[in-house]
């Protein structure tokens, strides 16, 4: 039975790649994304080891501060702050050093470079809250979702030849979503409409119910 998906195949046949394709490597995008507005930044590269991505991170991560820190220079300590807003509340501890107040919240997938103490402590020491997505949920890190959409957009139905020309697609199609970013929220519109779709009707009225739950009752 089909599901929905971007595509399907019968069974027993799966999907091919197109004989235009040609495996001359990977390409990668490093990716920083702010869900509240839809800002992306984002880099192409090769390789994702710690000697490229901690210095790319560091180095996005500044320009954002310095960027917030011209809107508020003034930042109330932990008391008089909300309790979101306290490292107490995301430590589970008062925390054991002197830490700039929290002006970021970073979250980010089980990458073992991401619990190296080097970055870590240079995340607290500026004021970075990181936390990780559990294993098995990505889902929770609107980057990845963002991500499928920028490889969408940019590869789809094309067949570069060099990583060197997906980095270069990837890079552009970035700039474009940029141009008019679109924010993420929980519970937005996309899950009311598969809310809705959901939804079994009553005799034409006005009245319906779930159908999910419907099937549930009967069972």
């Amino acid at each position: 039975m089909p599901q929905p998906g971007t595509s399907w195949v019968p069974e027993g046949h799966p999907p091919l790649q197109p004989h235009e394709y040609i495996r001359a490597g990977t390409a990668k995008l490093l990716t920083l994304f702010r869900p509240a507005t839809g800002e992306v930044r984002a880099a192409g590269v090769r390789s994702t080891a710690n000697a490229i991505l901690h210095p790319w991170l560091k180095t996005e991560l500044k320009a954002i501060l310095q960027e917030w820190v011209q809107e508020h220079p003034v930042v109330p300590m932990d008391e008089a702050r909300p309790p979101l807003a306290q490292w107490q509340t995301w430590l589970g501890h008062p925390p054991r050093g002197v830490y700039p107040p929290i002006r970021m919240i970073l979250v980010w997938d089980n990458l073992a470079g991401h619990c190296s103490y080097e970055i870590t402590k240079w995340l607290f020491a500026h004021g970075i809250m990181p936390l990780s997505t559990p294993i098995g949920g990505s889902w929770l890190n609107m980057a990845e979702s963002l991500q499928r959409i920028i490889v969408r957009r940019a590869l789809s139905g094309q067949h570069p030849q060099t990583p060197e020309q997906i980095i270069d697609w990837l890079e552009q199609t970035v700039r474009g979503w940029n141009q008019q970013p679109t924010p993420f929220v929980w519970n937005g519109k996309r899950r009311r409409r598969r809310e809705r779709a959901h939804l079994r009707r009553l005799g034409g009225s006005g009245a319906a119910t779930f159908a999910q739950a419907n099937r549930q009752m009967t069972h």
